[in-house]
């Protein structure tokens, strides 16, 4: 604002008299009036809004563009864009009738859903008598789930995602992939008929996949040999141009693979998603404690550092003090003293942190709890925890089953569940929720997990009679992710969807990965 305001005011100074439009999308917001208000130029500007808040990137895939929310959410608490969700949802069911079912979990999701609700009753017959399109709409807020977020992800899509950053749907593949002196931007959604077919896949099952379409393709192209003028004139006006860009796009993703599996040999990807499997299932913490140390000691990348320490601060309810300290100080000594407030970040947004002296408390907990009614101890374990935002993950692992047991090897062709997604190791626990709420309507039965999420006033369910409601619509299910989603998540949901007979539709904020998140926290530039 204060730039705009520098423009007018030079303007002034010359002599030039001109109109200014100043448009704000997705929302406009009155500080934005007040600072041109308080640089004088408020009655030369006229300003409007563009309510753009939802992207279509695929047909299955809404996003509002927002990567900022992560950060100013849930690091500054900065609840400016909630009304945008609000906004966004409130379309929606302007769009598609109203939502008979909806459930969430987390504080920025109950907010957005009460002030969406006030929408709807400010415009109250818009929508009413209207038969609903849309069964079931499940909010969720990222800090749910900060696991699922900051593991590396090995379906295609999710690795295109890691390794060359799609933005906003498309990618720009480098000279290394498009094996010319160009790069090459492409759009990366359904109507890419090879992409469509392996984006969901383990990244093990792309090159045979992709191997054996380029065979097909040659088969189809060789059926040109034995063909007279008439069936060579159908070939060349219908097929041709068909076969001609699928070899295209199948050099493409050939490229791609090609390139992702050269940087992932150079990183010793093995071992890091071992280390990764052994954070998740709570194994051999001190062999993932110093391969961590080393990453560090090495300099692989800063981000990359941090998102391991998270990942182990997190699944292990926060580090223990001394592993805390000797972490921070290599890490600081390693990529600079800047990054210190990169860890104050991390600790106000619960990623990083310290265990507190208080924190061996459970043994005492669980004596006091056998002493009192459970209620009771509900109480007293939500005092303990209120005081650190604490992350019980290995005690939600065990509950929600998101560990597998899995008897010999994990086959990645066949999928058995969601775990897929990261190579039979993890079911995402934010798929997990929503299919065990979809699965009983409610977060009935759900409560001790609720409990360990922190959320105990924050999950809700909210119905309405079901009669116009057709069996159609409620195979359709919104999922709307606050603070991002993952394309690995994505995934999982859709593999749900196929095995239940739902099918998903996804509205985020943005789409994240762990690199994103970590820079969101991060006060160093990159």
């Amino acid at each position: 604002m204060r730039y705009v305001a520098s423009l007018v005011n030079a303007d002034k100074l010359a002599g030039r008299t001109r109109k200014y439009k100043v448009i704000f999308s997705p929302q406009k917001f009155h500080a934005c009036e007040m600072v041109l208000e308080e640089e004088g130029v408020y009655g030369d500007v006229s300003c409007d809004e563009w309510a753009f808040s939802l992207l279509p990137l695929d047909v299955d895939l809404l996003s509002m563009e927002l990567p900022e929310f992560f950060r100013d959410y849930f690091l500054e608490g900065d609840q400016r864009w909630i009304n945008t969700v609000a906004q966004a949802l409130h379309l929606l069911s302007t769009l598609y009738g109203p939502f008979p079912n909806c459930y969430g979990i987390g504080r920025c999701t109950k907010m957005s859903y009460e002030l969406w609700r006030k929408l709807e009753e400010e415009e109250d017959g818009e929508t009413k008598g209207r038969r609903p399109e849309i069964g079931h709409v499940f909010l969720l807020d990222r800090d749910v789930d900060f696991v699922t977020a900051l593991c590396s992800q090995v379906v295609y899509e999710g690795l295109v995602d890691d390794t060359f950053r799609i933005k906003c749907g498309s990618v720009d593949f480098g000279p290394e992939v498009t094996s010319s002196d160009r790069s090459l931007k492409v759009l990366l959604n359904a109507e890419d008929k090879v992409f469509n077919e392996i984006r969901n896949e383990h990244f093990s099952n792309v090159f045979g996949f992709l191997s054996q379409k380029a065979r097909n393709l040659q088969a189809q192209y060789d059926r040109r040999r034995g063909m007279d003028i008439k069936q060579m004139k159908n070939f060349v006006s219908q097929e041709l141009k068909g076969l001609k860009q699928e070899h295209r796009l199948l050099s493409v993703h050939i490229g791609a693979c090609e390139s992702i599996m050269k940087k992932k040999t150079k990183q010793d990807f093995q071992e890091l998603i071992k280390t990764e499997h052994a954070l998740l299932e709570g194994f051999s913490i001190r062999e993932s404690t110093s391969y961590i140390e080393e990453h560090i000691d090495r300099q692989v990348s800063p981000l990359e550092s941090l998102r391991l320490m998270c990942l182990l601060s997190i699944t292990e309810n926060g580090l223990i003090p001394k592993d805390y300290r000797s972490l921070k100080t290599q890490y600081l000594q390693s990529y600079g003293p800047e990054h210190l407030l990169t860890f104050s970040n991390l600790r106000r947004a619960g990623l990083l942190t310290e265990q507190a002296p208080g924190d061996t408390l459970t043994a005492v907990e669980s004596k006091v709890s056998k002493l009192v009614t459970d209620k009771a101890a509900g109480k007293i374990t939500d005092a303990f925890s209120s005081l650190a935002k604490r992350s019980n993950f290995r005690a939600i692992s065990k509950k929600l089953n998101l560990i597998p047991r899995v008897d010999g090897e994990y086959d990645l062709k066949v999928p058995r569940d969601m775990a897929y997604v990261f190579s039979g190791a993890y079911v995402p626990l934010s798929c997990r929720l929503i299919e065990q709420v979809l699965e009983r309507r409610s977060w009935q039965g759900l409560d001790e997990v609720v409990r360990l999420l922190n959320c105990s006033e924050l999950a809700f369910t909210d119905m309405t009679k079901e009669d116009k409601a057709s069996s159609e619509s409620l195979r359709l299910i919104l999922v709307v992710f606050l603070g991002g989603c993952t394309f690995s998540e994505i995934s999982a949901l859709r593999f749900l969807g196929r095995e239940k007979g739902y099918r998903f539709i996804f509205l985020t904020t943005a789409v994240t990965n762990s690199a994103r998140l970590m820079e969101a926290m991060s006060e160093v530039k990159a």
